[in-house]
C-alpha cells in the first residue's frame, strides 16, 4: 500500500529538513503528491483589540499597537510564504509534485484539519523529544496528532546522532517571490 497525499508538517526547526527528507523519499517511492504545510500560531494575530477607554489608554497608543501587531503579522506571513515557497521548488527539482499552505491556528488541530480537508493518507511530521513535565506545561503537536488524525502519521525522531538541536532556526530570505500554492 504506498501513499498518494503526504502532509508534511513544516517549521523552523532543524528537524524540519529531515522531516522533509522523509517525506520527499516517501513520495518518490509512491508517486504521491506532497502538501507542505505550516501552522502559525494564534498568539502571532491580535483578535479584536479592546476599547481604548475600557483600559485608560489612549485611542492614538491602542491604534500605533494595533499597526505594529499587523506589521508584525504580515512579516512573519511573508517569511512563511517564503520558507514554504524553498520547500515546494526542492520537491519539484527532485521530480514530486508539491504544494503548500499555512494557517493561522493551533498546530496539532491544524495539522489534523489540513489533513481532513486535503485528504491526506499520511503525515510526516517531526518531534521534539519532550517527556515528562516539559510534556504537560508545553504539550505535544505530535501526540495530539497522532490521536487525532484522520489518516496514518510518521513522526521523524530527533537524531542525537547527528546533533541536530531543536531551537528555531531564523528565517531565510530569498531573492525569488513567495508564491502561495
Amino acid at each position: 500500500m504506498g501513499f498518494k497525499r503526504i502532509l508534511v508538517a513544516i517549521d523552523y526547526s532543524l528537524l524540519s529538513q529531515t522531516v522533509f527528507d522523509q517525506a520527499l523519499d516517501l513520495a518518490r517511492q509512491s508517486e504521491a503528491k506532497l502538501l507542505l504545510f505550516h501552522c502559525m500560531t494564534a498568539d502571532v494575530v491580535t483578535l479584536m483589540p479592546p476599547m481604548p477607554g475600557e483600559m485608560g489608554i489612549s485611542p492614538e497608543i491602542m491604534h500605533h499597537s494595533y499597526q505594529v501587531e499587523s506589521l508584525r503579522l504580515s512579516q512573519q506571513t511573508h517569511q512563511v510564504q517564503e520558507l514554504l515557497y524553498r520547500y515546494c521548488q526542492l520537491a519539484r527539482q527532485a521530480g514530486v509534485s508539491a504544494t503548500s499552505e499555512y494557517r493561522i491556528a493551533e498546530p496539532g488541530e491544524g495539522l489534523c484539519q489540513a489533513a481532513k480537508t486535503w485528504g491526506a493518507d499520511l503525515i510526516v511530521m517531526g518531534r521534539r523529544g519532550r517527556s515528562g513535565l516539559a510534556e504537560v506545561f508545553l504539550g505535544s503537536v505530535s501526540n495530539h496528532v497522532m490521536h487525532r488524525a484522520p489518516c496514518a502519521v510518521l513522526v521523524v525522531q530527533k537524531d542525537c546522532g547527528r546533533s541536530i538541536q531543536d531551537e528555531a532556526v531564523e528565517p531565510q530570505t530569498l531573492s525569488e517571490p513567495a508564491v502561495k500554492s
